[in-house]
């Protein structure tokens, strides 16, 4: 492991925090969020949720919380006040989540100055105010787990595909995979050959459900052209890391989540613009879910 590289990523992400805590009132601006971590907005949230944890809406929501408790505690604002600063449109909505959060409601909290201000969290980073965000600091989510992710690194050629397109949650898929492998059937593309590989355009974490892009693709010889939703493009060229996943589909988002907060920071590698991408290697119709085998490719510098 390249320490230089681990505390470059570890500063680019206290860039960030700082940034969010200094701004807590405000609009936060993800992409100046992106910049400020030296990435592009999509690849952002998976490196913010990697490295913290969390997603960045579930940081900033608990942080204005946990502010919100620390001013239940050291002074006399009453709770609409406080809720409103915390983002609520009414205090009854703010009782709830500050219940769910904290174990009791706010005036219930503020009259027994409980012991422990803050919930444990993985990522150790909470509210702080003035002087005290100096101190600010991030720890990855599991510590005492040495990073024993095996990604590969690779060169790979250009992939001739045909593809169509889905828009939709990526656990909604098969109707477009159905209609590419009618569609090469009926054409005879299909054979020993045929590689099968999801492109995946958007994080589901910030990508409302309908709005998310999936191509579903296959290789093809260099004579098949496009044929109505049916397009072709090409797949890989340069240098690409790759995961080997073990398991059922839902269990991809967390692979993604420890690529970028585990294997990355260490790794001394830069991520490339592009979508990743994901190898079919088993048959999802015929391979029971644990055993599924998923390679996931993503681009690299």
């Amino acid at each position: 492991m390249r320490k230089s590289t681990k505390t470059d990523y570890q500063e680019r992400i206290l860039r960030v925090l700082q940034h969010i805590q200094e701004n807590l009132d405000q609009n936060l601006d993800v992409r100046e969020l992106a910049d400020l971590a030296c990435f592009s907005q999509a690849h952002f949230h998976r490196f913010f949720k990697g490295m913290l944890g969390e997603s960045l809406g579930e940081h900033v929501r608990r942080l204005r919380l946990e502010r919100a408790a620390l001013r239940l505690l050291v002074t006399n604002q009453n709770v609409t006040n406080i809720a409103l600063d915390a983002g609520y449109e009414t205090p009854e909505s703010f009782c709830r989540v500050f219940r769910r959060m904290f174990g009791s409601p706010p005036t219930v909290y503020r009259t027994t100055m409980r012991d422990t201000l803050y919930p444990r969290m993985a990522s150790g980073v909470h509210y702080l105010s003035g002087e005290q965000r100096r101190e600010l600091n991030v720890r990855p989510p599991n510590p005492s787990k040495e990073n024993t992710m095996e990604v590969e690194i690779k060169e790979i050629r250009a992939v001739r595909v045909a593809y169509m397109r889905h828009y939709g949650p990526y656990m909604e898929v098969d109707s477009v995979w159905n209609k590419l492998c009618a569609w090469a059937g009926s054409n005879g593309i299909i054979g020993p050959e045929t590689r099968f590989y999801g492109v995946c355009h958007d994080d589901p974490q910030i990508t409302p459900p309908d709005k998310i892009r999936y191509d579903a693709c296959m290789n093809v010889p260099p004579g098949i052209m496009p044929d109505g939703p049916v397009g072709v493009q090409e797949l890989f060229g340069g240098k690409w890391g790759t995961y080997r996943h073990v398991g059922p589909f839902d269990g991809l988002q967390e692979c993604y989540n420890k690529i970028m907060g585990e294997w990355l920071p260490s790794s001394g590698c830069e991520l490339r613009e592009g979508p990743s991408i994901e190898i079919y290697v088993t048959d999802p119709k015929h391979t029971p879910a644990e055993q599924l085998v998923t390679e996931i490719y993503f681009p690299l510098v």
